[in-house]
């Protein structure tokens, strides 16, 4: 090439001297300053540079620089090859006018790099403002990493990658040198329990997501799998038949059952189907991961569903079941189960027989069975009834006691007429049970409450589980009832009231309340009693308060039915009722101060009666005339001693 440049040279000196010589001659007159400023360079020089070089030359001089010169672009990866190495770079040639640096830390991996190697690397910068082309091997990684990662995705390929830890739902795998998720669900066709088994470790997956917007990559190995399990599962479907037994591996455990890999197609095992005993949980008889033998009892081909059970590979315990066990029977064993209704007792795996509720005790109020057995109680029951065809059993445990109905003191010690105490264990619109002991109840009506509150609810009167005594009123063992009365513990306060209040007598007496037809009146003793409106006027034309005490005429007493009529009008009008006989007269002045013990209590009772009882009555009164409850106010006590001073 050096001698090409001197031919140039040497056609240049020996052409130009033609040039220089013909300018002399036409300005020969001229100095020779004056000449050398119109010197005329355009003719001296060529126009552009190269123009000197024929087009062979040219030709050759651009082959050569083609060979030794490329045209890069920022922001690309391409290939060059190491020139030199020190301590801190290495230098690479990428074929352009100048040769890069780069971090010889980004070479870390390449212990073994030397001169003359090929490598990628990253182009940031042509020229920084040093003039140096800046490289990057990192960057070039990061990008073919990108670039190969999309490839995989396009195309399913399956790549190698390194498990280098585990993470919160998964694994980390380096893929290409960029991090990607792998998740716990995308490991394996069955849950893993223990990811640190394969931290350090090699595994193939495939790419299934990219997200460049965070720089994500989501992989799966169970992928991979899946189309290997795809192939088995389609044969043992293929072949798959009611009644075959086959070998799983347990997969999962639910309260409902637990799932079975029987080598690519899952199946159900029920929890009902897993012993003929009664199972809580499936974890009480199984383990995860567990090899177990199965029968197919049902499969859908469409959905793909296989229901399998373990207990029928076994004899059902019921056909074992000891022949000598039948009605009347004593039996053991343990509780298994306790409802509303009653308890379930297994007599052995799979032998079950229902205690209900009304076959624990002798008594006639039905309890909670909880407040009699708790789950796993071991206990005895009696045989009631047994089918061994339909494989049920009933068992009871109060048969194991004696019936108190059939004690044969039942007759003398609940004979009529003798006085016991018992707990009130119900109360209805009618009366109260009272259990006097365990199995014998018996009524106490409503009516046998009081001989002179008029209850309408028990619940005035008692409480539930209260003690309450009472008399035997009559017996039926056949039926098994005891009629039952509080009231008659006392002598009956009405066979002196007779006397008390014989009609035509006067007594004191407050308006209790006032209704449509009249007015309920307070009298002594704590009774009540009924004035018609017309009877209830006093003497000059009005009509008496609430509250108001005035006399009252007696105008009818019926002992049977508790009641007694009387009248205001009667104490200054003859037309409405004639006076009482002295004869009467004379028996109520005695019945008063004649110190009856019946007349004593009943003052007392009504020294304590409520104004819940006198509302109680009221409201009965209310409810038989039919008219509307006024505002009710209680008499004093000094007026109920007035209207006995009265009444003698």
């Amino acid at each position: 090439m050096a001698e090409e440049n001197k031919e140039v040279a040497n056609e240049e000196v020996v052409n130009t001297p033609e040039v220089v010589a013909e300018e002399p001659k036409k300005e020969a007159a001229k100095p020779a300053a004056k000449v050398e400023e119109e010197f005329n360079w355009d003719l001296f020089q060529p126009k552009s540079f190269g123009d000197g070089y024929s087009s062979k030359q040219r030709q050759d001089l651009e082959s050569l620089y083609e060979g030794t010169l490329t045209t890069i672009d920022e922001k690309e990866v391409v290939k060059g090859t190491v020139v030199s190495m020190t301590a801190r770079d290495i230098i690479i040639n990428i074929g352009f006018k100048s040769d890069g640096l780069v971090s010889a830390s980004e070479f870390r991996d390449m212990p073994d790099l030397k001169a003359g190697d090929e490598v990628e690397v990253f182009i940031e910068e042509q020229e920084d403002n040093n003039g140096q082309l800046v490289l990057s091997r990192k960057k070039a990684k990061v990008v073919s990493a990108w670039e190969n990662i999309q490839k995989s995705f396009d195309q399913d390929l399956v790549i190698d990658g390194m498990v280098k830890r585990r993470t919160k739902g998964g694994l980390i795998v380096d893929i290409f040198g960029v991090e990607a998720f792998l998740p716990g669900s995308q490991i394996d066709v069955k849950p893993i329990r223990d990811f640190d088994i394969f931290v350090d470790k090699k595994m193939e997956v495939k790419v299934v997501k990219i997200n460049y917007t965070n720089d994500n990559v989501v992989v799966s190995h169970k992928i991979l799998i899946e189309k290997d399990l795809e192939k088995q599962k389609a044969q043992i479907l293929e072949n798959l038949e009611k009644g075959q037994v086959l070998e799983g591996v347990i997969k999962n455990m639910t309260n409902f059952g637990v799932f079975i890999d029987l080598g690519g197609v899952d199946g159900l095992l029920h929890i009902t189907d897993i012993s003929w005993g009664r199972v809580n949980h499936p974890d009480e008889v199984l383990n995860l991961d567990e090899k177990v033998n199965v029968v197919v009892l049902d499969f859908d081909d469409d959905k793909k569903r296989i229901s399998l059970g373990m207990k029928q590979l076994s004899e059902h315990p019921w056909d074992s079941l000891d022949k000598t066990v039948e009605i009347g029977t004593k039996v053991k064993g343990k509780i298994v189960n306790v409802a509303d209704y009653g308890a379930f007792l297994e007599i052995q795996p799979g032998v079950e027989g229902l205690i209900h509720v009304s076959e624990m005790s002798w008594s006639q109020h039905l309890r909670n069975p909880q407040d009699f057995i708790k789950i796993g109680d071991e206990l005895e029951a009696v045989v009631l009834t047994i089918d061994r065809d339909d494989r049920k059993m009933s068992l009871g445990i109060k048969q194991l006691t004696e019936d108190p109905w059939t004690k044969q003191d039942v007759l003398t010690k609940y004979a009529v007429g003798t006085d016991h105490k018992g707990v009130v264990r119900n109360l209805t619109n009618f009366g109260l049970f009272i259990e006097l002991e365990e199995g014998i109840d018996g009524l106490v009506h409503v009516s046998d409450l009081s001989w002179t509150k008029k209850i309408k609810h028990p619940s005035e009167f008692v409480n539930v589980n209260e003690e309450l005594d009472v008399r035997v009123l009559e017996l039926d063992v056949d039926n098994r009832r005891l009629a039952l009365g509080h009231k008659q513990l006392e002598e009956n306060p009405w066979d002196t009231f007779e006397t008390v209040f014989s009609k035509g007598s006067t007594h004191k007496c407050t308006v209790n309340s006032i209704i449509d037809k009249g007015a309920i009146l307070e009298l002594p003793y704590g009774l009540e009693g009924f004035s018609s409106t017309r009877n209830l006027k006093k003497e000059d034309g009005s009509n008496p308060v609430v509250g108001e005490s005035l006399d009252f005429v007696v105008i009818d007493f019926s002992k049977d039915e508790r009641r007694i009529a009387l009248s205001h009008v009667g104490t200054y009008s003859d037309h409405i009722v004639e006076k009482a006989p002295a004869k009467a007269a004379a028996s109520k002045k005695g019945g008063a101060k004649g110190g009856n013990n019946a007349i004593d209590k009943v003052n007392s009772e009504s020294e304590k009666s409520t104004l819940g009882d006198l509302a109680a009555l009221t409201a009965l009164k209310e409810q038989m005339e039919g008219g509307e409850k006024p505002a009710k106010k209680a008499a004093p006590k000094k007026e109920a001693k007035d209207s006995e001073e009265s009444a003698e």
